[in-house]
């Protein structure tokens, strides 16, 4: 594998890998990155909401079916990544599910397991086939930027949803470990994107009195920025949108 920096490093554009970009928080990213002028690589597990998030954006970005929670699939999505635009420049490891409201001792085996499955293993799993691909970059002015998303909830706790909270923790403490391990010219850091009106806070919080909180489009503004203007200097961090 012939492992080159992004095509757009030198000219100030980046390329932007995001995992679950098929809706909320990932989707709006990947939208105002591609406003921005960068280059966006787009993975989630439904194709119809990936054809639907190429047809609104140029074919200059990339968007793969691929789920996070599978060490193979990620492994198939490095490849064909590294085939089409080049190692990225930042990866935001975005995908995630929560559990339906439940005391723990309620919630389903296999729904925790789905749980940590995306959040953690999905994180471990894109740090496991990226982490070497940056490593071996040829030297340029981008370096290898990775953003885990954390919660509020990876840093206190909240009843009914301990398998999250568990999941949340469980990047805090694996970010702050890979920034150990890490070369000075990179950085992960563990990002809380606030508390924003997407379909899994409405599953927390029910439909009512959302009107209080950003849309994930308003939020991405502020984010990309603040994801754009992470440096090394920003190694295992834990920040807040």
């Amino acid at each position: 594998m012939n492992v080159v920096a992004s095509k757009g490093a030198a000219n100030g554009s980046r390329t932007v890998l995001i995992t679950g970009v098929s809706k909320g928080l990932g989707r709006a990213l990947a939208v105002e990155m591609a406003k921005r002028g960068h280059t966006v690589i787009g993975c989630s597990r439904s194709q119809d909401k990936l054809t639907s998030l190429q047809s609104e954006l140029s074919d200059k970005h990339l968007f793969l079916s691929a789920d996070v929670s599978s060490n193979s699939s990620v492994q198939e999505l490095a490849r064909v990544v590294m085939e089409k635009k080049g190692v990225p420049d930042i990866i935001v490891n975005n995908a995630g599910v929560i559990n339906n409201n439940n005391k723990l001792w309620e919630v389903p085996a296999e729904e925790f397991d789905s749980v940590v499955d995306t959040n953690v293993k999905g994180v471990a799993n894109v740090l496991r086939h990226f982490i070497p691909l940056m490593l071996k970059r040829d030297p340029g002015p981008a370096t290898g930027i990775i953003v885990n998303m954390s919660s509020g909830w990876g840093r206190s706790g909240a009843a009914h949803v301990a398998p999250y909270c568990a999941s949340k923790w469980a990047v805090e403490g694996l970010t702050r470990s890979v920034a150990k391990e890490l070369p000075k010219d990179m950085a992960t850091v563990a990002l809380n994107p606030g508390v924003i009106h997407t379909d899994m806070l409405v599953s927390c919080f029910g439909p009512q009195n959302m009107d209080s909180y950003p849309e994930p489009r308003v939020w991405a503004v502020k984010a990309a920025t603040m994801i754009l203007h992470l440096t090394p200097a920003d190694n295992g961090a834990s920040l807040t949108v």
